[in-house]
């Protein structure tokens, strides 16, 4: 099976493909520069240059491809939205498989309520487009569709979880959003990685899927482990949303939610399982406690 990863050499996508090369699929990823074919490469990818503003381009690729897995974002709907159906329009009709790669922020705030696949949507600002895309998605015509929804992806000492430990080195404190008292709903990278595995060889047509291990975590112990991670003695600080929104904007509210979600469909279609380890523990004694390890910082 050749398989086009959009998204190759990013947090999510590098791990999705790297995934599929170990079960023997041939994976080739969207590269722009040198340094990407190389890094690539070194990951027994096959680089292939294009890239998500030449939606054109994109189209071409899937003619060669068996499936294509959407694991990139330019996180703007007049980049995304023309280069997915550029894509799709290619391989309506053809029977081939895309999984486009959306997240549980288009549930937006569960209320402390465990939301499913079927629940309504409710989008985040920042993601209010993807709810559309979905449906652009599911509804193509002679595709084996597939949308997965994961929660914030954890693991390898990156991600959104790795502002607590920059935000440590700027303040002297981690400083987390509002009260602390929301819960991110979470997954971790390699068990996400392994989802999507899971969901190319044996996911109906259709299928939408949420990731997350099932443990949502408060906000304020994420927080209280970075810093315990960081030798900071558990010191944390909380930053008012109003303030956080002058310099995130709708980002801040995003990272405010409170997700509660059940990952019960993939595991009951897919025997998925997610094994790896939370990410209070990877926060305090995992890959976000070495601080040369810290990737990313406060957008």
């Amino acid at each position: 099976m050749r398989i086009l990863v959009a998204g190759a050499t990013g947090y999510v996508g590098s791990a999705v493909a790297e995934a599929l090369v170990r079960t023997g699929r041939r994976v080739r990823g969207l590269s722009r520069s040198a340094a990407s074919d190389a890094r690539l490469a070194s990951r027994g990818i096959d680089a292939i240059r294009g890239e998500l503003g030449d939606p054109a381009r994109l189209g071409e690729l899937t003619d060669s491809m068996d499936a294509v897995v959407w694991a990139a974002t330019a996180n703007r709907q007049d980049v995304d939205a023309p280069a997915i159906d550029a894509m799709l329009g290619r391989l309506a009709g053809t029977g081939k498989t895309f999984v486009y790669t959306s997240g549980t922020w288009v549930h937006g705030d569960t209320n402390a309520q465990i939301v499913n696949e079927e629940s309504p949507l409710a989008p985040a600002e920042i993601v209010a487009w993807r709810a559309a895309v979905e449906q652009r998605v599911l509804t193509t015509p002679g595709v084996r569709s597939i949308v997965i929804r994961p929660g914030i992806v954890y693991g390898s000492g990156g991600g959104i979880p790795a502002m607590f430990t920059a935000s440590l080195r700027a303040h002297g404190a981690v400083r987390f959003i509002g009260g602390g008292e929301n819960c991110w709903a979470v997954v971790f990278r390699a068990d996400l990685a392994d989802l999507y595995v899971r969901a190319l060889a044996d996911a109906p047509a259709g299928s939408v899927l949420l990731a997350a291990n099932g443990s949502s975590e408060r906000v304020i112990d994420l927080a209280r482990a970075a810093s315990l991670g960081q030798g900071a003695g558990g010191r944390v600080v909380a930053w008012p949303l109003e303030q956080a929104r002058k310099e995130l904007g709708v980002f801040a509210d995003a990272l405010a939610l409170d997700q509660r979600v059940s990952a019960a469909r993939a595991q009951r279609l897919l025997g998925w399982k997610p094994v790896g380890p939370s990410l209070v523990e990877e926060l305090q004694r995992g890959s976000y406690a070495d601080a040369h390890r810290v990737e990313g910082g406060w957008p």
